[in-house]
């Protein structure tokens, strides 16, 4: 397994999360045609949110970060947010 974690924090942060709340439906419509999606959380934190997502390996981790980018790019490109920071690797331990 392969995780991705995308943080979204600074300026315009909130207001994307926000958005992305409000188009929850959306967003998970796309998430869910990531090849071999095993699983996906959106959080809201103190200065903006954070998304988690786990992939049966790289490329479908890889896929993700393409569909998040592209998403804001064409639906929240007003935010202002930055792009996230990116933490990635392999999963050592999944609890269900």
């Amino acid at each position: 397994m392969y995780a991705v974690v995308r943080n979204y924090s600074g300026a315009g942060a909130k207001k994307l999360v926000d958005l992305l709340e409000k188009h929850k439906a959306d967003v998970e419509a796309l998430i869910r045609k990531v090849p071999g999606l095993m699983s996906y959380t959106l959080l809201r934190s103190g200065d903006g949110g954070v998304s988690v997502t786990v992939c049966k390996d790289k490329a479908g981790a890889d896929e993700s970060l393409k569909v998040a980018r592209d998403w804001i790019q064409k639906n929240a490109p007003n935010t202002g947010a930055s792009p996230p920071a990116v933490t990635e690797g392999s999963v050592i331990v999944q609890i269900k």
